[in-house]
């Protein structure tokens, strides 16, 4: 085995901006003058006994590319003597477009970037397949590793087979929060009746972390999972889901023929800052369900794709991809506006408007992650044995003479 941890790690400007972009709006964003969580993270890695290559994508706000960039470089060179870590950042990734380019690939900046959460789970995948290396695990800078044994659970039955002969390609463990909690502790409220997501997740994770220790999983957590090769290089991220690309990947595993496991016994502290409103957050998932909805319905025509049926997803996620989901959007807005007086209309206004923009979005892009796909193997097959896209992303030295 030959692993490497990749962390992705988001920065703004010093002052937060709204963004009107559904894909590059993200959960929480560092301010280019502030620490952040990424030094925690790193640490924990070095108390642990951590002993992986480490790659950091520095996700930055645009304008502050060159800020962000220098900032990452500091903080990791604070650990240079401890642990191993690369940084890429806009740099890296233009000298990556223009080899790309080269080698007849020039389509690869649809869905490699450091823009968006599954252009940027892609671009750590390329960074494992440029580097040779044989499994890639994602976490993310808001957690914190307190297992001495992290890297063997995270490889744990990794690239083995069940007993009945299934790969285990693609697996993932489970947060715990600052209280030692693995369930969600969001309380529902009457306003959200018809989106039930914190419920019907942990009524499906109750079950799971009761039964055996690897199981068939309904969820992937972006911030802790592992991927094999023969995954990663068949399966990419979809560049264009506004927010939950994680579980977008089980979705897009499935319908190649693959599956994600969940392993009951691997788990990271997962401590984020004060999130945005839950106003920002609805608008996303409305544009996250509606897409999701849209692409498992034009799987159904596809001979070579896998149909998935919502239903056996369930408790969670089934019920947010069913048809369904259009009303569900609307009455979850009729009931917020009501429940939430202050926002009253700005909040059902926007919420209506996002509803309607997300079926045409869902229209527009849908397609274009197929299209993509379709070329992934292809683009990685090229990457991956090319030394100077090694020596671009790791930084190895370039021994062989390249084109």
């Amino acid at each position: 085995m030959n692993p490497v941890i990749i962390i992705p790690t988001y920065i703004g400007g010093t002052r937060r901006r709204p963004s009107y972009n559904v894909v590059a709006t993200y959960d929480h964003v560092t301010p280019v003058n502030h620490q952040g969580e990424l030094p925690r993270c790193l640490m924990s890695l070095r108390d642990s006994g951590v002993d992986l290559p480490i790659v950091v994508l520095v996700v930055a706000e645009e304008g502050y590319e060159r800020e962000a960039a220098a900032k990452v470089h500091e903080i990791a060179e604070a650990f240079s003597e401890t642990l191993a870590v690369t940084v890429v950042d806009d740099e890296k990734l233009g000298q990556l477009y223009l080899r790309a380019e080269v080698l007849g690939f020039g389509n690869l900046r649809d869905g490699v970037s450091l823009t968006g959460y599954g252009a940027t789970r892609n671009l750590g995948l390329i960074v494992a397949a440029a580097g040779g290396y044989s499994e890639c695990i994602f976490i993310d800078d808001d957690e914190v590793i307190e297992d001495d044994f992290f890297v063997e659970n995270a490889l744990y039955g990794l690239g083995k087979l069940t007993p009945k002969g299934v790969p285990i390609l693609i697996k993932t463990g489970f947060f715990i929060d600052n209280k030692g909690a693995w369930k969600s502790t969001k309380k529902g409220r009457w306003y959200d009746r018809f989106w039930q997501q914190s419920e019907l997740f942990n009524e499906w994770i109750t079950k799971t972390m009761n039964g055996t220790r690897l199981s068939r999983s309904n969820s992937l957590y972006g911030g802790l999972c592992a991927i094999h090769r023969e995954a990663y290089r068949r399966v990419a991220f979809d560049p264009w889901i506004s927010r939950g690309e994680d579980l977008d990947y089980l979705l897009n595993a499935r319908m190649y023929g693959g599956d994600v496991w969940f392993d009951n016994q691997w788990s990271i502290r997962h401590l984020p800052p004060v999130n945005r409103t839950e106003a920002q957050r609805f608008r996303q998932d409305i544009y996250r369900w509606i897409y999701e909805h849209r692409k498992l319905e034009f799987a159904k025509s596809q001979v070579d794709l896998l149909p998935i049926q919502p239903h056996t997803l369930d408790p969670y996620p089934g019920p947010f991809l069913e048809h369904s989901i259009t009303m569900r959007v609307f009455l979850t807005a009729l009931l917020r506006s009501i429940g939430r007086p202050r926002d009253r209309k700005g909040y059902f206004r926007a919420a209506m408007t996002a509803r309607r923009e997300a079926k045409i979005y869902a229209e527009m892009y849908c397609m274009r992650y197929y299209e993509f796909q379709i070329g992934w193997p292809h683009l990685v097959s090229a990457l991956e044995s090319d030394p100077l896209t090694c020596s671009i992303l790791t930084g190895a030295p370039l021994t062989t003479s390249a084109d």
